[in-house]
């Protein structure tokens, strides 16, 4: 896979609709082509300590960003089409579908890949665990924002471009 886009949320509590930001990164043809980053709304609108103390987004960083639906109509035109990457991808697509679901939007049938459950059938146990940092620095990318959602889409695309070659 040389064309896809990966994808990365933080959300500020509990609740899958509750995304704060979001990271994609759009590869094509093998290369990166192109950085999106996000600082949204969530809804519910308020932050459990544990997150932010994860993430280090709260409350007054996202209070005048605007809704996911908002921020979501910018970014999926770019991605149409493009299969869609994450490291544990049933979390990042079930915030999609979640967000997608509260605003009333058409999801439009996504196609995710895994890169956590692709690392953990390539690399097996030569890997001390399969955390999105560990993968990442095995194959060549240094995850110094762990966390921030465009620095994760960005080792996650890393990873995708090493273990998804076909």
């Amino acid at each position: 896979m040389k064309t896809f886009a990966s994808i990365d949320f933080e959300i500020a509590n509990g609740y899958r609709t509750s995304v704060c930001s979001v990271g994609v990164v759009i590869v094509r043809d093998g290369e990166i082509a192109e950085r999106i980053y996000h600082l949204i709304r969530p809804e519910p609108e308020y932050y459990w300590r544990g997150f932010t103390e994860i993430h280090g987004l709260s409350f007054e960083d996202t209070a005048n960003e605007e809704n996911f639906s908002a921020v979501w109509a910018k970014i999926a035109p770019k991605i149409e089409g493009l299969p869609l990457v994450a490291h544990n991808s049933a979390f990042d697509e079930g915030c999609l579908r979640a967000v997608h679901r509260m605003y009333q939007m058409d999801y439009p049938d996504y196609e995710f890949h895994c890169t956590l459950r692709a690392s953990r059938r390539i690399f097996g146990k030569q890997l001390p665990n399969h955390k999105l940092p560990t993968v990442a620095l095995h194959c060549g990318f240094d995850l110094a924002n762990h966390h921030h959602a465009l620095a994760d889409a960005e080792a996650c695309a890393w990873i995708a471009m090493r273990v998804f070659r076909s």
